[in-house]
């Protein structure tokens, strides 16, 4: 009889492990929340997380896709995330997406994804988006893979080149380091603040950069319209140097051709835009430049310069020994430069400034953009895309640590930043 009865304890231990280590490996590895966030993620723009809040109304987009009695039924079994995202185009409207209920119906036209079910802003929106989602994708890596980790874990928003020259218009060449990227969100008093990272190359890089301190808060004292400070002019030039048409353009008429640029690229530089007052300008752009050595170089090219510009009827004047001014024929002026130092070249557009941008002081990041968006927006000069809380804010920073991955492998960014309200 106990012989028989070994074989017994030794199958019922068995299948106590085999019932028991899924349970235990589910404890220890619990299965990760919205795994179709995954998949998701390749076809928005941009994609954001927002914390729920049971106790507070559903907010707006819920009630506008879902309806008001559905939406406060769903919206009070919301725990944790849900989240928001646009796709290639922007002007389709923002799809919902909120955690699957067990045992609970999909809203009416909501698409299960996964463990996910989305709301799509019109039918039309639902059925591009399932087609998109039935192609074959290889699995998300690089900066795909730990932007996905962000959105699951809080507050955080996520974005392609598709996103930036829908938010930023003109302003657009400006970003060519930062087509893609993600940030974590948070709040510090009256001020949003974050960190995170952007890719100028694929987002397949698989280490992420090193993490980036936000910034302080801004003193309240008069500050540039806009102020963006480098240690490298390529990342300012880089994406208007990608319109072959541009270059061109640069090139005949101005003699900025590939030898200038390549100099430059090298070049640390502060540039600001500064509100007028007075006058026919709204506001006045200076740029200051610490040149590449080699004086002859760069008094030739300014000297090809100005025969563009006398070319196309403007008046050239030497108010003082080291500053050119250019004027129209009715004598207002709208640009020139002046030499600072041997090789510290200031370029302005506008009157002539009452002093130069202040000196380069980056510290432990590559560049430091800072805005006035109140200002910004009264002068007409903010893009209109740009979220509301952005445009009514007292001031935007944001800078960047760049970090080089070698020959051909791209650049990856560090990113923080702060918006302070009124």
């Amino acid at each position: 009889m106990a012989a028989r009865a070994e074989p017994l304890r030794t199958t019922l231990i068995a299948a106590g492990l085999l019932l028991a280590l899924p349970a235990l490996l589910l404890g220890l590895f619990p299965r990760r929340l919205a795994t179709g966030l995954d998949r998701l993620q390749a076809d928005a723009a941009l994609l954001q997380s927002f914390s729920a809040r049971p106790g507070d109304p559903p907010p707006p987009l819920w009630l506008e896709r879902l309806g008001p009695q559905r939406a406060q039924e769903l919206w009070s079994r919301q725990r944790r995330l849900w989240w928001q995202f646009w796709g290639p185009h922007g002007d389709a409207g923002s799809y919902l997406v909120i955690p699957a209920i067990a045992g609970q119906p999909a809203p009416a036209g909501a698409l299960p994804v996964d463990d996910l079910w989305v709301v799509a802003p019109s039918p039309l929106a639902r059925q591009l988006l399932a087609q998109q989602l039935g192609l074959q994708r290889r699995p998300s890596r690089g900066l795909d893979q730990r932007c996905t980790a962000l959105l699951l874990q809080g507050t955080a928003v996520h974005w392609n080149g598709i996103a930036l020259a829908q938010l930023l218009g003109p302003l657009a060449p400006l970003s060519a380091l930062l087509q893609q990227g993600c940030l974590r969100l948070s709040s510090e008093g009256g001020s949003l603040v974050w960190s995170g990272e952007a890719d100028a190359t694929n987002g397949t890089l698989t280490d992420a950069p090193g993490w980036l301190a936000p910034p302080g808060r801004l003193p309240r004292t008069p500050q540039p319209l806009l102020s963006l400070q480098g240690s490298r002019l390529d990342w300012l030039l880089r994406g208007l140097g990608s319109s072959a048409l541009l270059r061109s353009t640069l090139a005949e008429r101005y003699g900025l051709g590939p030898e200038q640029w390549r100099r430059l690229k090298q070049a640390p530089f502060s540039l600001e835009l500064r509100q007028e007052a007075a006058g026919p300008f709204r506001a006045g752009v200076l740029l200051l430049v610490d040149l590449p050595p080699d004086r002859i170089f760069w008094d030739r090219w300014l000297t090809e310069l100005s025969r563009s510009l006398e070319r196309h009827g403007l008046e050239r004047r030497q108010p003082l020994p080291r500053l050119t001014t250019w004027s129209r024929p009715d004598g207002t002026v709208v640009g020139g430069w002046r030499w600072l130092a041997t090789r510290r070249l200031l370029w302005f557009l506008g009157p002539v400034p009452a002093r130069a941008p202040a000196s380069l002081a980056l510290g432990e990041v590559d560049w430091r953009l800072q805005l006035e968006p109140q200002a910004l927006a009264s002068t007409g000069l903010l893009p209109e895309p740009l979220p509301l809380v952005v445009r009514r804010a007292r001031s935007l920073q944001l800078q960047g640590r760049v970090e080089q991955r070698g020959a051909g492998a791209g650049s990856q960014s560090s990113l923080s930043g702060r918006l302070d309200l009124p």
